[in-house]
């Protein structure tokens, strides 16, 4: 380890002396903690990096003045929709995914670095439970889908399958990630194909360009972004370990989706029959007012308040880039393109120690987190795709807390609760009311309303609302219905 005198020096050079300011206050056991984490920061890397975050943070926040005027629509032979268009040939990339599935080719990359914060957990998100009659929190129910979309691959094709799951954690997530796992017996996955690895981790940074102490005995540090996916990659030798399972297709998704479709067949066999080398699942902003990101050759990935604009008559592919899959041009991002990716800036409270080293949970930010995003490769794809889902089928992220009007637990659990209702009414199932009256079969509702029937359909019983007719077609249920492997087995003809 270096001496506190030379890792001054190094400071010095990097103009970022004052994180030692307190150094001669501290116990042997912090000083030695701080000094260790000093060590590792470069000096001229961490110079540049907080130059550019207070740089970047001086910049007018925005898109150029003139992209809106430059931006075009993906063509349409580009764009895929989950809903719309032949049915035949939506069978066809189902089908085509399933193979590939079959094949051991395919592999879902689930981003979960995030602490939590606006959600109000001190855990990592996918611990949580937004109030399930089951009590399931969504790694539970992300396990649950690998699971069935593995048994209903193999089942077509005659074979056992694996879909390895790859999970991104942060320096906060790590920990409480894989123990939670091993608590939960990995939910009955194979231990060796549920792979864990951790992002890098950068300095926060205040307004004039300072790296900020959280402690006098530490530093202030933030996962580097879901785009810090790519150098994690490198750092963890993922790559090698994706060729030697023989993995082709990669299922990039957020953790806080509670309705994600994990290693979705639909969407791996339409990029794979279309020759893309990356696509992306898009869905339409559930409301006018919300930001919406359109989806172009120019700038696959750029935030428009109010920009609408028309190709054919029709709107363009716009809304909520919400899962990624890549192939061919994985190999080429972390050695290659990932030092192009421009960062990101996050104005974040981030908290802090005052000039005599009390510890402050500031009010209003006070700091530059530095994050790239997981969609910034999309420029250099040479094929990209874009593919609409049902935003009711297949989006309903948990960001905040039940205060929050928007994103919280309580619309997630609504968002499946009521998709669990559309398949089972849709199945057969006639729902009653404690007087035995028939409940109304609503099978179209608003992202806000609570459904007519409180169902819930374990994703080991149906993936995606397939094969719920032998359990459920002409049968009347009192609420809440839970319908899980065991009750399938006693529902079976």
């Amino acid at each position: 380890m270096a001496s506190e005198a030379d890792l001054r020096a190094r400071l010095q050079r990097a103009s970022q002396e004052h994180l030692l300011r307190f150094c001669a206050e501290l116990a042997p056991e912090p000083r030695a903690a701080l000094l260790a984490q000093l060590e590792a920061l470069e000096p001229e890397a961490l110079r540049q990096h907080c130059q550019r975050a207070a740089a970047a943070c001086a910049r007018p926040l925005g898109p150029p003045p003139d992209l809106a005027a430059r931006l075009q629509p993906l063509p349409l032979e580009r764009v895929g929709s989950a809903s719309e268009g032949d049915p035949q040939t939506r069978r066809l990339w189902e089908e085509e995914g399933f193979h590939q599935i079959a094949l051991n080719k395919v592999a879902v990359l689930l981003l979960a670095g995030g602490q939590g914060t606006r959600l109000g957990v001190t855990y990592p998100k996918g611990m949580y439970q937004v109030g399930l009659p089951s009590q399931k929190t969504l790694y539970q129910l992300q396990a649950e889908r690998i699971r069935r979309v593995e048994q209903l691959a193999g089942e077509r094709y005659g074979t056992r399958c694996t879909v390895p799951w790859y999970i991104m954690t942060s320096e906060f997530t790590l920990e409480p990630t894989a123990k939670f796992f091993k608590e939960h017996d990995f939910f009955h996955l194979d231990p060796n194909n549920v792979i864990m690895f951790e992002q890098r981790m950068l300095p926060a940074v205040s307004f004039d360009g300072r790296a900020i102490l959280e402690r006098k005995d530490k530093v202030a540090m933030a996962p580097d972004g879901n785009g810090g996916l790519y150098s994690a990659l490198e750092d963890h030798q993922i790559l090698e370990d994706m060729e030697r399972r023989g993995v082709e297709f990669v299922h990039v998704y957020c953790v806080d989706n509670i309705l994600v479709r994990l290693a979705d067949p639909l969407f791996i066999g339409f990029c794979v029959l279309r020759g893309a080398d990356c696509g992306a699942k898009v869905s339409r902003r559930a409301r006018l007012s919300w930001a919406l990101t359109a989806l172009c050759p120019l700038c696959p990935s750029v935030q428009l308040p109010h920009l609408a604009r028309r190709a054919g008559g029709r709107l363009g592919p716009r809304g909520v880039p919400s899962e990624l899959r890549l192939t061919s041009c994985w190999p080429r991002i972390p050695r290659e393109l990932e030092p192009l990716l421009q960062p990101h800036v996050a104005v974040k409270k981030v908290p802090c120690v005052d000039e005599h080293g009390n510890p402050v949970k500031p009010l209003q930010p006070n700091g530059i987190k530095m994050e790239k995003f997981v969609f910034d490769v999309l420029p250099f794809a040479k094929n990209f795709m874009a593919f609409q889902v049902l935003r009711e089928e297949e989006f309903s992220p948990l960001k905040n807390a039940d205060s929050a009007d928007r994103d919280n637990p309580s619309t997630s659990r609504r968002a499946l609760l009521a998709q669990h209702c559309r398949w089972a009414l849709r199945a057969g199932a006639r729902f009653l009311d404690v007087h035995g009256a028939q409940l109304p079969e609503q099978l179209s509702l608003p992202g806000s309303a609570e459904p007519p029937a409180i169902c819930e359909i374990s994703p080991l019983v149906s993936y995606a609302g397939e094969g719920l007719e032998k359990y459920l077609r002409g049968r009347e249920f009192r609420p809440p219905l839970i319908l899980d492997e065991a009750m399938a087995r006693e529902l079976r003809p």
